[in-house]
């Protein structure tokens, strides 16, 4: 049993990981930037230190900083959340040697997955279906060679991104020939690899991911899909659970598979398989995120589950503390993330917040790491609040959130409330009639 654990990360999902451990009894050690001082989950973790300047790439990417940290605190485990080193392989070896234990993943499992080409060959062999596309590019004459092979439009990707970085939509040869030593060269820039590949550009999929927890007794746990097609430019902004697209069988089936493919790899802790559902009602593998997602309110919600609490009994050697049988969800969650930004431009609202009150009531969930009278500096991501209901179904879901919107009051800073306002009221939306285009239609 670990006796101190050391949260990697910052903001609201820094909060939540503390809430998990102080209710297994753990103490914890909160990270900070210099900027980060009187934040949040600096104030409600047993012990606060700081690891440097506001830059992310000088504090909460610094790995020799946050072993510091661990050593000086005597923490005995790390939570590195997500995003920053939560996909690290080499921060994950490195809390090994210190004789850190690492709430995550293995380390050659995150470089399995963490690189999108061989994740594609991967999913592949272990019997997953997979949207068609291209091996490793070489050239810009190979990339139009691979494009018109596959068929426009194509997507462009780099193979060691994430987050929707760096993609670009593609619809000729001169569009490839112009777009191919810019992309490798932001690639390059974003990830340290200019690696580049081609995945077949669906025009209006959904995008559904199935999320699954697995410990070292070999148990794998599928727990059903969320609903994540409403973005903007591949970034989610609102998710559901479960997807109305998705058929009690299609589930099942799709659960079994994904269970007997990640039994046979191994997996190790919490993860996320994102797919793609096209027209004709079609799963095809994306990717593999081997990490705890922004989204997993929504899942715990309408399953029962506290998943980081999973991953805490995982990585302390336990085994899952779920039943053998499949769960099966139980109504309706919708998580809305609400941003520091403009609903309309979409322009980074960072400053002081001047005014608070979060909504509340029966069904309603907030993860936040934010507080009236805090500032939400400009140096990170603009999250500010997950804002998430349950209800029996998803009409009185939907009802639910309407309200909980109109009572979230946040002052000095702008946040796209609104935006979330006007998806809600969309007869699209309340039809269950959404693709990863919406936001494009909703905005004209």
């Amino acid at each position: 049993m670990f006796e101190k654990v050391l949260i990697a990360n910052r903001g609201e999902i820094a909060l939540r990981v503390i809430r998990s451990c102080r209710e297994r009894g753990l103490r914890t050690v909160a990270v900070h930037s210099e900027i980060d001082a009187d934040a949040l989950h600096t104030r409600l973790a047993d012990e606060a230190i700081c690891i440097g300047p506001a830059e992310p790439s000088r504090s909460y990417l610094h790995i020799p900083a946050i072993i510091a940290a661990a050593e000086i605190t005597g923490a005995d485990a790390v939570h590195p959340g997500y995003g920053f080193l939560s996909e690290n392989p080499e921060f994950a070896e490195t809390c090994a040697q210190c004789d850190l234990r690492f709430i995550g993943p293995l380390p050659e499992q995150m470089r399995q997955w963490g690189d999108k080409v061989s994740a594609r060959s991967l999913a592949k062999s272990l019997g997953l279906p997979i949207l068609e596309g291209s091996d490793l590019i070489t050239d810009v004459d190979d990339a139009v060679r691979k494009a018109e092979a596959l068929g426009f439009p194509v997507l462009l990707k780099a193979s060691g991104g994430g987050g929707g970085r760096g993609m670009q939509i593609l619809r000729s040869a001169e569009e490839v020939r112009a777009a191919f030593d810019i992309a490798r060269a932001e690639s390059l820039a974003a990830f340290g690899s200019g690696a580049l590949y081609f995945e077949k550009y669906l025009e209006r999929p959904r995008h559904i991911e199935f999320q699954i927890v697995g410990d070292e007794h070999g148990n794998i746990h599928v727990l059903g899909e969320r609903e994540c097609s409403i973005q903007r430019r591949h970034q989610k902004i609102l998710e559901e659970a479960p997807s109305v697209a998705i058929s009690e069988e299609q589930r099942n089936d799709m659960s079994e598979t994904i269970r007997r493919a990640m039994s046979k790899a191994g997996y190790l802790s919490a993860g996320t398989l994102e797919f793609l559902l096209d027209e004709r009602g079609e799963l095809t593998f994306l990717e593999m995120n081997p990490r705890i997602q922004v989204e997993h309110p929504v899942t715990e919600l309408i399953m029962g589950v506290d998943l980081v609490a999973e991953q805490i009994r995982i990585a302390e050697g336990e085994a899952l503390e779920l039943p053998t049988r499949q769960l099966s969800p139980r109504g309706h969650a919708i998580e809305c993330r609400i941003n520091a930004e403009d609903p309309e431009t979409f322009a980074p609202s960072p400053g002081l917040i001047t005014e608070l009150h979060m909504a509340g009531g029966t069904g309603v969930r907030v993860d936040s790491g934010v507080y009236g009278g805090g500032r939400v500096p400009p140096h990170y991501d603009p999250l500010v609040a997950k804002l998430v209901v349950h209800a029996p179904t998803r009409a009185r879901a939907i009802a639910k959130m309407r309200r909980a919107l109109s009572e979230t009051i946040i002052g000095g800073i702008r946040t796209n409330i609104p935006l979330h306002q006007r998806i809600l009221e969309h007869p699209a939306f309340e039809e269950g009639r959404v693709s990863t285009r919406f936001l494009d239609d909703l905005q004209g």
